[in-house]
């Protein structure tokens, strides 16, 4: 199995670049630099009134960073709709210590103590590559992801990079650009982080991705105590 080294991946995602794997079991990976890249607005994010109510009604506890390596494996399981999946043991295992340093996060939806969807991804400067996002239970990706973005509003981030598009992301707001847009994105979204010429050993994360945990009120910063998808919500519809 290839042991990818997460200074190297760092410095890939500086520059446009990302791992995949054909298949959950394959030994190595290859390197992905799409011609066409999606990302998701921050400011465009469509809240339809039905996914408002869900997050507002707290239909899922919604955690961050809680159960980080279960969240990647729920993701690298195959399941009826996708029955194969990229994420093999050596991306699973880099993002594990990517994880522990500091640059890749989670976010997960629970019932009770059953995990039933969320996602994870790398947040790098002002920017966060979302990665991978899977429900076991009707909208709780859906959920993971309002609350993702309400968390890297609040975080000072400028861009979230879906990599490839859907149907699923672009109903919710998610646009093509050409990789000269894409790259001029994260060129501000890095502005003095990281060198994307250089090594990425002095990288450090600029956008502040537990600010939300910090002022859980959306409308009022002053509120302090647990975030509440009515939070959430107020956030996303406020700012939109």
């Amino acid at each position: 199995m290839e042991r990818l080294d997460p200074q190297l991946v760092l410095g890939a995602y500086a520059v446009g670049v990302f791992p995949m794997a054909d298949r959950r079991d394959a030994d190595s990976v290859y390197w992905v630099e799409p011609r066409k890249r999606a990302i998701m607005p921050l400011d465009g994010f469509r809240l339809s009134r039905s996914l408002r109510k869900v997050v507002a009604a707290d239909r899922f506890h919604v955690t961050c960073d809680l159960a980080f390596d279960a969240m990647i494996r729920l993701c690298a399981e195959s399941a009826a709709d996708r029955p194969e999946t990229w994420i093999n043991t050596g991306i699973e295992q880099v993002f594990g210590r990517l994880h522990a340093m500091g640059f890749a996060h989670s976010v997960e939806c629970w019932v009770g103590d059953e995990l039933v969807g969320g996602l994870y991804g790398l947040a790098l400067g002002r920017a966060f590559f979302g990665e991978s996002m899977v429900s076991r239970r009707t909208d709780a990706s859906k959920v993971a992801l309002a609350w993702l973005i309400a968390r890297l509003r609040r975080g000072g981030f400028t861009l979230l990079d879906c990599q490839f598009q859907t149907p699923h992301l672009a109903s919710m707001g998610a646009v093509e650009v050409s990789r000269a847009r894409y790259m001029a994105l994260l060129s501000d979204a890095l502005a003095g982080v990281v060198d994307a010429g250089a090594s990425s050993a002095g990288v450090s994360a600029a956008g502040d991705f537990f600010a939300l945990d910090r002022g859980a009120g959306a409308a009022d910063d002053t509120v302090s105590g647990p975030v509440s998808g009515q939070d959430i919500a107020q956030l996303l519809v406020h700012t939109s």
